[in-house]
């Protein structure tokens, strides 16, 4: 008999694991009862902190386009209509916007050939090490430097008496009798690369920081030149950045208002302009609506360029892992 008692005791702690033998017992729960998560201190100050930057905005941002759009599609009746639309594609509104888009594609790649030139030599150049550090700081400063402090500082340089206008002519220069004017396309697009230009240092550097070494240094053991490295490598790599920074500083330079309007006073015709003279009561309409879809269309490149750089950005990201 006692040999069979240890052999049920021994049977008996066999067949219970290990977890279930340590576990202790837990209380049954009332019957009828879910537990729910609640939710922790930190989880709460986090939506304290969020929410005041989403009614910020939906009251700055997200109403005001819902209720652009719907005025943009409606009469004044209320009723639908494409009315507002159609407008867009004719007359000065239509030149406005080609002019814009000139302005943009100009500013864009001239600031950005350029940028690219300047962030190379300072990222991946052999100079100094307080360039880099020095250039980072003052292109923060000047790519916000614009409105009427920019105006006045071209119309000082490069207006009809300005100190370059000035000094070119006396060498015999005279570059306002070969047609330019600092009021022109082609001056307001030379304006724009100033803040262009430093825009895209600061967009272009961490890509350029993202070459490696190796892959240069693979390159020159395969045999292969600096030439085809920057185009079978290079390039490929950079091309996306590339674009997308483009994109942005196309983005930057349509939506820009106050930089044309101090600089000719309203006198190009551009979208941003126009939808300022409309809303100041400056010219006489007979379509009130005119001015919410100007905006509207404007909205809409704008949206795009948004859209295209997030995308290329997306797939640069992959190279600076």
């Amino acid at each position: 008999m006692p040999e069979d008692r240890d052999t049920v005791s021994s049977v008996s702690l066999e067949t219970v694991s290990p977890l279930e033998a340590r576990a202790p017992a837990l209380p049954d729960e009332p019957s009828g009862r879910s537990r729910r998560p609640r939710m922790s201190r930190r989880g709460v100050l986090t939506w304290a902190g969020v929410v005041p930057f989403l009614a910020y905005a939906a009251f700055f941002l997200l109403i005001p386009v819902v209720v652009l759009v719907f005025k943009t599609f409606t009469t004044a009746n209320g009723g639908f209509t494409l009315e507002n639309v159609r407008a867009l594609a004719s007359g000065q509104y239509r030149a406005s916007f080609i002019a814009s888009i000139q302005v943009s594609i100009i500013s864009a790649i001239g600031g950005g050939l350029f940028g690219l030139f300047v962030a190379y030599a300072a990222v991946r150049g052999r100079g100094p090490r307080f360039i880099q550090p020095l250039l980072t700081t003052f292109c923060g400063v000047a790519s916000n430097f614009a409105g009427i402090p920019l105006a006045f500082a071209f119309i000082a340089t490069l207006g009809a008496n300005g100190v370059v206008t000035v000094l070119l002519a006396d060498v015999g220069l005279h570059i306002y009798s070969h047609g330019f004017t600092i009021f022109s396309l082609a001056g307001l697009s030379l304006t724009y690369i100033y803040f262009q230009l430093p825009l895209m240092i600061l967009v272009i550097a961490p890509s350029l920081e993202g070459l490696r070494v190796e892959w240069r240094e693979a390159a020159e053991n395969l045999g292969a030149t600096q030439s085809q490295y920057w185009w079978r490598i290079g390039l490929p790599v950079l091309l996306p950045s590339l674009a997308g920074a483009m994109v942005l500083l196309f983005g930057n330079a349509f939506s820009a208002y106050a930089t044309p309007y101090a600089l000719s006073g309203g006198g190009i015709n551009l979208v941003p302009i126009q939808i300022g003279q409309v809303l100041s009561g400056d010219v006489v309409i007979t379509n009130p609506r005119l001015g919410d879809s100007l905006a509207f269309g404007m909205i809409c490149i704008v949206g795009v360029t948004v859209l295209a750089y997030a995308l290329l950005q997306r797939r640069a990201a992959r190279w600076l892992r």
